[in-house]
């Protein structure tokens, strides 16, 4: 894995994205215990949004509409840390899914990570230590048939995160990939497997945004499947393809 410079989290203003369950919630509470001085929990529903801490300011979001990203960054305009995590899962066998849920996976999972990074792109650059991290999946590096309209459009974001990261380099914002394997969440509710609780997720994640990783594994599943991908891609491509 890449290294970066290093950054404390203390202090920090940050903007989470699909901040109202599953591992956004639970980022949101570990930059708490992390010292940040801020956090910005968006949600598409922000209504229904509720922390007792002071320091979350909750914001909507619907990552989909690059209107309404220009509009939480005139709200939150002193961000130092960007997370993108907001995703859905609706585009499963690309043979027999249909366009619309396809649609919906690219509107979310690659598009709304590029409309929410363009948004707060110009106040990133005014921080010093400014970083963005792209919340992926394993699948982002090999596809599972049966969610394969998914893994296609974490594909796309993976692609992204890395021309963003060669991109940004010199103006010396760092971006990070995040690669969870399965977690315990609403997503994967149902499927029958290992899964890391996501509270483990959100602080291995911070951790690896401290540590400097460009690419992030933050549960077993996602090491040992990252380190065997380093190796032998193939094997991981086929892997995945007999789940």
């Amino acid at each position: 894995m890449g290294q970066q410079t290093q950054k404390s989290l203390r202090g920090s203003i940050v903007l989470v994205t699909g901040a109202n369950r599953g591992i956004g919630a639970a980022l949101v509470n570990a930059l708490l215990e992390k010292g940040a001085r801020k956090v910005y929990a968006t949600t598409r529903d922000v209504e229904s949004f509720e922390h007792t801490d002071e320091r979350v300011v909750p914001i909507a979001l619907d990552v989909r509409d690059a209107a309404s990203c220009e509009r939480a960054a005139s709200v939150a305009n002193d961000i130092d840390l960007l997370i993108n995590n907001a995703g859905t899962l609706s585009s499963f066998d690309l043979l027999a899914g249909d366009d619309e849920a396809l649609a919906l996976d690219f509107d979310t999972n690659f598009y709304g990570v590029l409309h929410t990074t363009r948004a707060f792109l110009p106040i990133l650059r005014k921080q010093d230590g400014a970083a963005i991290v792209n919340v992926l999946t394993l699948l982002s590096v090999a596809s599972m048939p049966a969610m394969g309209g998914y893994s296609a459009s974490k594909a796309a974001a993976w692609s992204l995160t890395m021309s963003l990261r060669a991109s940004l380099a010199k103006e010396g914002i760092r971006v990070h990939g995040v690669f969870p394997g399965a977690v315990d969440t609403d997503m994967l509710e149902g499927v029958e497997m290992p899964k890391t609780p996501p509270s483990e997720v959100a602080r291995n994640i911070l951790a690896g945004i401290e540590e400097g990783q460009e690419d992030i594994s933050p549960d077993p599943m996602s090491r040992q499947l990252w380190e065997l991908f380093l190796k032998n891609p193939k094997a991981v491509e086929q892997q995945f393809a007999s789940m």
